[in-house]
């Protein structure tokens, strides 16, 4: 073990190497809770009930495709860089957090709605004051697993030039420095503990007590 090279690593290429992974897996699961939280409620409304199964079968087909095939397929259009990653990272993160939203949202009691529609409550309030309130803890759970799988996957922006913890990767692969392999896969594991855990702290607190029992 190199002792020069852990510092390097560490100290000279981590901080831009984390801050630009960081960067990747905010813009990334942003992108992805705009589309699929909406794109969930839709699906469990009565009009458009029949194309859950349709568009579920979609987003599954999608998340099939390796990462690095669907940054290759953007690049002729998007370039290399963050761009083509993001575009990949939110395809791909798109499921679990559609899938949970309609599972939450379905989960909602059929009396708790039928009592609040008793109270006089219009069925938009009822969706944005009941069902999404008592939804969350599950469309957060989704919400988890994606950005844990953002994070790991964000390491193949490092091939097409966009930067992250995977340049720490690709540099230690290249050139034989396992110093920058442990730096570089140890802080990802960092991040994705990090950000699995801050999010089961807000599912914690954000879970009505009678669903937390």
């Amino acid at each position: 073990m190199d002792w020069m090279r852990v510092k390097q690593a560490l100290l000279e290429r981590a901080p831009e190497a984390l801050g630009v992974h960081i960067v990747m897996v905010l813009v990334t699961i942003s992108i992805a809770i705009a589309i699929s939280v909406p794109l969930g409620v839709l699906l469990t409304r009565p009009k458009y009930k029949n194309l859950g199964v349709v568009v579920l079968n979609i987003l599954n087909l999608l998340q099939t495709i390796p990462g690095l095939a669907i940054i290759a397929l953007t690049m002729p259009f998007l370039g290399l860089g963050l761009k083509p990653t993001i575009f990949a990272l939110t395809v791909q993160g798109l499921l679990p957090i559609a899938r949970n939203t309609i599972a939450g949202l379905y989960g909602v009691s059929p009396d708790v709605k039928e009592a609040a529609l008793g109270m006089g409550m219009s069925h938009k309030k009822i969706l944005y004051e009941v069902e999404l309130p008592l939804a969350m803890p599950i469309i957060l759970a989704g919400v988890r697993t994606a950005t844990v799988y953002v994070v790991s996957v964000g390491t193949l922006a490092a091939y097409i030039g966009g930067g992250g913890l995977g340049d720490l990767i690709v540099t230690g692969l290249a050139m034989f420095w396992p110093e920058f392999l442990i730096v570089g896969a140890g802080l990802g594991a960092i991040l994705a503990i990090s950000l699995d855990r801050l999010l089961a702290y807000v599912e914690y607190r954000i879970t009505p007590p009678g669903l937390g029992t």
